[in-house]
């Protein structure tokens, strides 16, 4: 991803956390995950950490209008099963797919253009909140407001998660513009 798209999404997503009333100060850095593959406003993920111990995190997340944070689960360095995570949503519309029952073609979101097998769907509108237990496949898009999303969960190791996709990298890489 080129620098200047980066600096682009970074402020798209502190507009996206006025809408939602939070509060992230101009230090706190807010990082842009474009997992890789060069569409990072369908594929992608804008997440600011507050906090992460080896006991807890905190973090809020943006999702553009059906951006899509692709499937995965966490584990942690010695593959073992990751974090817990609870999701609730703070403002527009968040699709949440994990394992359990569901059909792909009766989903309510878009499909990502990213591999995809979990589809039993968890819709949260503000207020709403939804734990993820350690292990379990997910991936998750918003509606077309976009959305933002408040995360608490035990330690994040970010770098280890398992994409379904082979495509996907976690770590951005950035580009400098000529």
């Amino acid at each position: 991803m080129k620098r200047s798209e980066y600096v682009r999404m970074e402020k798209l997503a502190r507009e996206y956390f006025k809408k939602a009333n939070i509060v992230v100060r101009e230090d706190e850095p807010v990082e842009v995950a474009d997992f890789g593959l060069g569409m990072v406003e369908k594929v992608g993920l804008q997440l600011c950490v507050y906090i992460n111990t080896e006991r807890v995190c905190a973090k809020e997340m943006v999702l553009l209008p059906h951006q899509t944070c692709p499937e995965h689960k966490h584990v942690d360095s010695y593959g073992q099963q990751g974090k817990e995570e609870t999701f609730r949503c703070r403002y527009g519309k968040v699709y949440l797919y994990v394992e359990g029952e569901g059909k792909k073609d009766e989903i309510g979101a878009l499909l990502p253009e990213t591999d995809t097998t979990v589809y039993h769907e968890i819709v949260l509108n503000p207020g709403e909140q939804y734990t993820i237990m350690p292990g379990t496949l997910h991936w998750f898009t918003s509606g077309d407001e976009g959305a933002v999303i408040s995360e608490f969960s035990t330690m994040s190791t970010d770098e280890t998660d398992v994409f379904t996709d082979n495509r996907i990298v976690r770590a951005p890489m950035i580009e400098e513009d000529m």
